[in-house]
Parts: structure tokens; C-alpha cells; sequence
């Protein structure tokens, strides 16, 4: 019995390992009134998204929204990809794992009042 648990154990251990490399990171800066990446290209998969405030503005956020939606409306973001906390100067706040799909996507922060720029999975 104890070599099934150990067996278990070590496959869930695999797993979580194996799921943890396959997440990438999108690092991305804010100065005032914008990011300074104005457009990104990845391909599909999951990232974490990395949101550096350069002094653009007390604290700053990440929105992402699938192109086409109206990004007023936070019905239409994909919650995942907010930073974990507002993002101080000097500071850098990750998202949650967020997983996309070929398309087309805006991202933008509404704090830093920055326009929405075009995230582009391939």
C-alpha cells in the first residue's frame, strides 16, 4: 500500500511539474499614459503576465479582452489576467495562469487611462 501511495504521489508531483513549465511569461512595463510593449504576438498556450509600473501613475492595472468586446463593460475581461494587486510605482504584480487560444485580444490598463493595444495568438 504504501508503494501505491508513493506512486501516486510521485505521479501527481510529475504532473504539477510538467504543468507549471508550460507556462510562459509576458513581461509588460506601463509609463504614463502607456505600455511601452505596443503590440504583442504569441503563440497559443498559458502565460502569466508580468505588469511593471515605471511611474505612469499611482497604481496601474492589466484589462485583456477578446477584440471586438467592449472593454467598459468587465463582463467582457478575462479576469484571470488582472494583476493579483494594483501595481505601485516601481512595483511589478503578476496575473493568474491565463490560457489562450488563437485570435485576436486588446489589453489595456483603464487606471493609466492607456489606449488598448493588440495582443495577437498565432
Amino acid at each position: 500500500m504504501k508503494k501505491v501511495i508513493a506512486v501516486v504521489v510521485l505521479l501527481v508531483g510529475i504532473s504539477f511539474s510538467t504543468t507549471a513549465q508550460n507556462v510562459k511569461t509576458v513581461a509588460l512595463e506601463q509609463t504614463k499614459g502607456e505600455f511601452t510593449q505596443k503590440s504583442v504576438t504569441l503563440s497559443e498556450g498559458t502565460y502569466v503576465f508580468n505588469v511593471t509600473n515605471t511611474n505612469a501613475a499611482p497604481e496601474v492595472g492589466l484589462v485583456l479582452i477578446e477584440d471586438g468586446k467592449d472593454g467598459s463593460d468587465p463582463k467582457n475581461h478575462i479576469a484571470d489576467a488582472y494583476v493579483s494587486q494594483m501595481v505601485k510605482h516601481g512595483k511589478t504584480e503578476s496575473s493568474k495562469a491565463v490560457t489562450l487560444k488563437k485570435g485576436t485580444y486588446k489589453y489595456f490598463c483603464p487606471f493609466n487611462k492607456t489606449p488598448q493595444y493588440t495582443l495577437t495568438v498565432k
